[in-house]
């Protein structure tokens, strides 16, 4: 019974539902219209690649929870560690008692990451990681202005609003923003009007931005970090040019600012052959977060880096109720041991160089394909509806999404003007799923573009 009307409850219980249009009724009137859906499916297991709906549908999944599921869906090595962590407890909070696996996951992550010694602090989510980078570097420095550039994705909570360079659908309706957030342009080559750019076969001048931002805008004095993303994700898989990252860690050091690679989507294994994206260029950067494919679909998020900057806040200054989960330190673990074990950063620069060969087949085969570009597997394609004007074209990017989940494939979209497809799925995916996800996309752009 229900203890404040005495009336019996409803059944609401997901063995009662059991079909996709029962599903999306409950959802819509229970979840608010905020929270969108891009795929009219519901979940009802996964494994690797693959992924069956409630009707009994498969799916080869291309989203990967948008960059989670780098070792794929319900590993087993990670299933084994999270049960052997249920039979032994759920949760102590790490600040009250703690527990070995967040040490041990600690350590690893610190000998992983680039420089050293470091130190790392665990929390749940990439924007928690967000926040607290930006805590830690104002800590250290004792200053209160951070840079951060356009395009870029940081988070969904005010100061991760406010550092996230793409209005829609994040920011509108949300401000005021944090202060002391500062934006450059980032250096996105296909659509830079710059006349010397590497689109035009040039070096990338955009660090220049910064210097700008410096004498206009904010004294280099009062700032306390940049975070940059080395592959943009949200906006649009845009790798940033190693002689740009080389010039802003440059930069940072000239002005005692904290370098904050942010490796949420682009770390582990995802841009192929390097465990983060910031490797390829060769720089060390101060801070590095973490998150996504962390802990193989269980909510974890990492803010690693050099161990003074990391001890600069007081005692009790960093933390969280749930932060370092044990339930997702085994996980984490049990993944470190799945890309030692099956040699993922391999398998994640050949799933690179097969996207590459693909996507540029794409190109040469339809008009509607502007560009193909990423880092590793951490691939996209633009579309356009000129590539003499370059004008986005979403509607055809979302024609494709519809038109692949018609063949069983999950694809999703990206960048500032939601014309991008990109590909996240697992690094270690099978041949025979990876032949069936890419059949299902020729034949998505065949049906949009072959009319």
């Amino acid at each position: 019974m229900n203890p404040t009307t005495d009336k019996p409850l409803e059944q609401t219980s997901s063995t009662a539902i059991s079909n996709t249009a029962q599903l999306q009724a409950l959802r819509n009137a229970n979840v608010p219209r905020g929270i969108s859906q891009l795929l009219p499916i519901f979940a009802a297991r996964a494994q690797g690649a693959t992924l069956t709906d409630v009707e009994g549908r498969e799916f080869i999944d291309f989203a990967g929870g948008i960059g989670v599921l780098n070792t794929g869906h319900s590993h087993p090595k990670v299933i084994a560690a999270i049960q052997a962590q249920l039979e032994q407890f759920t949760h102590t909070c790490f600040q009250v008692v703690p527990f070995e696996s967040y040490l041990r996951l600690a350590e690893k992550l610190n000998a992983l990451v680039p420089g050293g010694p470091n130190k790392t602090m665990f929390v749940s989510t990439g924007a928690e990681a967000t926040e607290n980078a930006i805590k830690i570097a104002r800590a250290y420095t004792g200053r209160p202005a951070v840079v951060s550039l356009e395009h870029s994705f940081h988070g969904r909570t005010l100061l991760g609003m406010s550092l996230t360079g793409k209005e829609k659908p994040y920011r509108t309706g949300f401000g005021p923003f944090a202060p002391e957030v500062y934006k450059i342009k980032a250096p996105y080559a296909y659509r830079c009007e710059r006349s010397v750019c590497p689109r035009n076969g040039g070096a990338c001048t955009c660090s220049s931005d910064l210097k700008t931002l410096f004498e206009t805008q904010v004294d280099p004095s009062r700032v306390a970090c940049i975070i940059v993303e080395p592959v943009m994700g949200e906006g649009g898989f845009v790798p940033l040019p190693t002689e740009y990252l080389l010039e802003l860690r440059a930069i940072c050091d000239t002005h005692g600012i904290v370098f904050i690679s942010d490796e949420i989507q682009s770390g582990f294994g995802r841009t192929g052959g390097k465990l983060w994206a910031i490797e390829h260029a060769g720089i060390t950067p101060d801070l590095l977060t973490s998150a996504k494919s962390i802990a193989g679909g269980l909510p974890l998020a990492a803010v690693t880096g050099r161990a003074d900057i990391m001890d600069a806040p007081q005692v009790g200054g960093l933390g969280g109720t749930y932060a370092g989960n044990p339930l997702a330190c085994a996980a984490g673990l049990a993944v470190l041991e799945i890309f030692e074990e099956e040699n993922i950063l391999e398998q994640g620069q050949t799933l690179g160089e097969r996207l590459e060969r693909e996507l540029e087949s794409l190109l040469q085969k339809y008009e509607g394909v502007g560009e193909h570009r990423g880092l590793g597997a951490m691939r996209a394609l633009e579309l356009v509806k000129s590539r003499d004007t370059r004008e986005p074209d979403a509607e055809s990017a979302t024609k494709i999404v519809n038109a692949a989940l018609e063949r069983g494939l999950i694809l999703i979209k990206a960048g500032m003007y939601g014309n991008v497809l990109r590909f996240l799925m697992p690094l270690n995916i099978s041949d025979h799923e990876l032949e069936r996800g890419l059949e299902a996309l020729h034949g998505a752009f065949a049906a949009v573009y072959d009319r």
